[in-house]
């Protein structure tokens, strides 16, 4: 550390050099500036090389073929086919099957995202209260972790409009994970899972959409169900329902009892528009879920804290 200490010595010297700038002729001055700040950025390239050697003499090398401070062998772990997926990760390929079975496509969602996918995209008001910090996290560089998977759909719909110019449809579904600024307990949680849902055509209608969703419930809970809407509000959504189910038997449920289990309704004209999508030729709808949510119902749970506790006599249940 003495060489770092002698160059530092040498940096205050000559930082004590500029103050005869303003003795210098006037012509003279940009010359000597950019000859002390040469020597400047000089001594501390030698004072990081000085910094890192001492640094580097100090940590001893780590024989990774040794274990605990004798010649025994590593011991030897786990391989990744002795475990088990989540149960989390289990459904969630399970509801992927179903929807790729009907024809959907699969695209990942993001974990960071910017208020323009999030927000503007979608024709939130600039003054909606979810783009206040009460309810949407926010990283310090701006960015957003996001609190729903229909950040993605700007996105799906500019990478598949070609569809839609052969007769084909749009029709994909993204799976990720969200973030909500939210108070935990049993039936909440900050981090969790969703699904979306896209799918736009010439001739689409909301009669399709409750047809397509009545069809992955009755598959995923392996019952005939009866099935419900009641109006919602979404602004990336006209007119916009809360799709409801029967309770499905497995579940205890009785007749005339209801779940309400997504948001979903006909895409609006404006998302399409920023799209670049003739919302007058072309129409379409989405819908969104939660993985977290299907998973207590079909086993039953009663605290979604569970998922994301790390509790192994949990996760054995599985």
């Amino acid at each position: 550390m003495q060489d770092v200490e002698r160059l530092k010595q040498e940096l205050n010297q000559l930082n004590a050099e500029y103050v005869k700038i303003k003795d210098i002729p006037p012509e003279e001055r940009a010359e000597f500036g950019r000859k002390m700040n040469e020597k400047k950025q000089e001594i501390l390239a030698q004072i990081a090389a000085a910094e890192k050697a001492a640094i580097d003499a100090a940590v001893e090398p780590l024989d990774i073929t040794a274990w605990s401070g004798t010649n025994e062998a590593l011991p030897e772990f786990y391989t990744a086919e002795m475990g088990s997926k989540h149960p989390l990760m289990t459904e969630l390929d399970r509801v992927i099957d179903i929807y790729q079975l009907m024809g959907f496509d699969v695209v990942e969602s993001r974990q960071l995202d910017d208020e323009f996918h999030m927000f503007d995209s979608l024709n939130f008001p600039k003054g909606h209260p979810a783009r206040d910090g009460y309810d949407t996290f926010r990283t310090e560089e701006g960015l957003i972790p996001p609190a729903h998977t229909s950040t993605m759909q700007h996105r799906v719909l500019k990478k598949y409009k070609n569809n839609l110019a052969s007769g084909k449809p749009i029709a994909v579904v993204v799976p990720g994970r969200v973030f909500r600024n939210e108070d935990v307990d049993a039936t909440h949680e900050h981090t969790f899972y969703q699904c979306e849902g896209v799918y736009v055509s010439e001739t689409c209608a909301m009669s399709d959409m409750l047809g397509i969703l009545r069809e992955f419930f009755e598959k995923y809970y392996e019952q005939k169900l009866n099935i419900r809407t009641q109006p919602g509000y979404f602004p990336f959504t006209e007119p916009s329902l809360e799709f409801m189910i029967e309770k499905p038997k497995s579940l205890g449920g009785k007749k005339g009892d209801y779940l309400e289990m997504l948001g979903c309704g006909m895409i609006h004209p404006n998302v399409l528009k920023m799209a670049g999508i003739d919302p007058e030729k072309y129409h379409g709808f989405a819908w969104g879920g939660g993985i977290d949510r299907l998973v207590m119902l079909r086993y039953g749970l009663k605290d979604v804290r569970l998922f994301e506790s790390g509790n192994l006599n949990f996760l054995r249940e599985f």
